[in-house]
Parts: C-alpha cells; structure tokens; sequence
C-alpha cells in the first residue's frame, strides 16, 4: 500500500464507526496534530478575511479576474487573504493579494486529486482532516467572501452561514460575488424562508453583489468600523518556541 492509500484509509477509518480504543485514540491523536501545526502556523497572520471559490476556474476565466480583484481589494484595505490554497479561485485571491503588496496565507487539504498549493503564499499549512481544515478558515477570519464553486465551496459558506445564524461566531460579514451564478441557490433558500425552515432575518445574513466597491465597503462597515481590527495590538511570536511572523510587505 502505498503512503497516499494509507492516508486515504485513513481517512476512511475515520468515518467507519466503532473501532478499538487505540485506534479511535491515534485519530484523535492525528486531528490534534493538525490543530496544533494549524494554530502555530496561523496564529501571525493577522485580521484575515477568506475567501472561497471553485479550484476549476482557469486563469482565462471572468471568474479569476474576479478572483484577483477581490484579493487585491482586500489587501489594500489590511487584511491578510486567506483560502484553501488551491488552484483555481483561491489562486486568484492570494495572487490578487500578492500582488497589491498585501499578505497571502493558505490552509489546504491533503487530496489524492487535488494539485499543489499554488505559488502565491507567503505562509500555508496543511491539514489531513477536511473538518479540521474548516476551523482554521473559520478561526482567523472576520469576513468570508464567496466566489462561484462547487460542493465545496458550497459546504464553507453553508457553515459560515451557520456559524452566524446560530450565534457560534460574531455576525461577520459574508459576501457572495456574481449574483447570475448564485441565483437559484437563493431562490431556494428563499424558498425556505416562506416554509419556514429559516427566520426571515436569515435572508440578511449575506450581501449578494457584482460591485467590488460594494463588497469591500461592506466588508470595511461590518469589521473595521465595527471591531477596530487593523488599530490592534497584533501578537508577538514566541522565540522560545521558535514562531516566525509572517512578514508584513508593506512594513517599513
């Protein structure tokens, strides 16, 4: 068996139901051992905002422009880019983000079928679990911004939306870009809203725009203005533990 078999089974135990206590334990043990190279990792990068998008855009595609322009806004207003570090739409982002001078940070997954990270990180981690991968997108971030994509793309803004419906985050702002691709998925969950599967204070828990200028500005109203963000104090590493900070470009 081959290493990428044996993670693959891995992740699969994982999902198979009871197994023997020292098995259930090394799981455990794995998942905390991401957590753990996740929060050093991480714990620098400063105020960050995620993005979202489908790996599947190529760089010809409106979508990556997009991309790029959402990465590069972000960065000119402070804050760190964050995605899953793939191809794709999160290329986009952290190349909009990198070359606007601003700082790109990734959190990926381990995925027989997925390529590499992509070149324009200044820091990335690593996670074997897709469930501890989430946390750290979610973690280190004060708004999350959704570009076109599939399930997975789906299954993030489903959680953030989540994560603010029931309380479990601050209302952060979540914005999704290109209202033509997201039209019939809002109309079903309007369509929840009237059989009362949602509270009609749900629909407003995102802001659906084409307008850059827009998402930005929502972005800036509902983080900075609200929680002061970019004026904290940002933590110092720890030599003693030998944290590195991510460098900041535009520090003198």
């Amino acid at each position: 068996m081959t290493r990428q078999d044996a993670r693959k089974r891995d992740e699969q135990i994982l999902l198979e139901g009871p197994h023997s206590r020292s098995r259930d334990f090394l799981l455990v043990l794995r998942a905390v051992k991401d957590f753990i190279t996740g929060f050093r990792g991480l714990h620098f990068v400063g105020p960050c905002v995620t993005v979202f998008g489908s790996a599947r855009f190529k760089e010809d595609h409106p979508y990556y422009a997009l991309g790029r322009d959402v990465g590069a806004g972000l960065a000119d207003m402070g804050f760190t880019v964050m995605t899953g570090g793939g191809p794709g739409l999160m290329e986009a982002a952290n190349r909009g983000a990198k070359e606007a001078g601003g700082r790109s940070v990734a959190c990926s997954i381990r995925l027989p079928s997925e390529e590499a990270t992509n070149p324009y990180l200044d820091r990335s981690v690593q996670a074997h679990y897709f469930f501890v991968r989430k946390v750290l997108l979610f973690k280190y971030s004060y708004a999350f911004i959704a570009l076109p994509g599939g399930f997975g793309t789906m299954d993030e803004l489903f959680e953030a939306l989540t994560l603010v419906q029931t309380g479990k985050v601050a209302s952060f702002p979540i914005v999704l870009m290109g209202t033509s691709y997201w039209r019939r998925l809002l109309h079903l969950i309007h369509r929840m809203e009237r059989e009362g599967a949602i509270s009609p204070k749900d629909l407003s828990l995102w802001l659906t725009t084409d307008d850059l200028d827009e998402a930005l500005a929502h972005v800036k109203k509902h983080t900075i203005e609200r929680f002061g963000l970019l004026e904290r104090r940002v933590p110092r590493p720890s030599l003693i533990l030998g944290e590195p900070r991510v460098p900041d470009p535009r520090a003198p």
